[in-house]
């Protein structure tokens, strides 16, 4: 008799700083992990995040020295792993007690919260701002790079 093995899926909410970094540097481990998209894992961020990378298109093409069509082929690449949420499928509930934590921190970070809080799942962010001001309110939900590659 064969043992069915049942794996869970971590989802886990990807900041735009993380987004950016493997945008400048895909061979990065920030870089590797968004482009090698495992089974075990799936990453979600806010859909404006799209609008955030265009709006820094051309500072992207400078720091990388890259084509404005190669940077637009990186971008494709890493968030191809990414499944973008709207505004509109982010719960009510959620979003009003993500806008509550962040409104003295960073109030433009809110969906990032709040999809950290409608799906249960950590945030993967660099913004050590951030972090530090949810922290000191009990928010604890946040994954770095490291714990990401340890485990998996």
């Amino acid at each position: 008799m064969v043992e069915k093995q049942v794996t869970k899926k971590m989802t886990i909410v990807v900041d735009a700083n993380i987004v950016f970094s493997a945008i400048l540097n895909t061979d990065s481990r920030i870089g590797q992990l968004l482009l090698n998209p495992k089974a075990n894992r799936r990453f979600i961020a806010p859909d404006y995040l799209l609008a955030e990378i265009h709006r820094h298109h051309d500072k992207i093409c400078t720091l990388t020295g890259l084509t404005p069509v190669e940077v637009l082929h990186l971008q494709h690449a890493v968030c191809s792993s990414i499944l973008f949420i709207s505004e509109e499928q982010t719960l009510p509930d959620a979003l009003s007690k993500a806008d509550e934590m962040v409104k003295d921190v960073d109030p433009k970070d809110a969906f990032y919260i709040a999809l950290s809080v409608q799906f249960k799942s950590p945030i993967w962010s660099g913004d050590k701002k951030l972090i530090a001001g949810l922290e000191q309110k009990g928010f604890d939900r946040f994954i770095t790079t490291d714990q990401l590659f340890s485990i998996i």
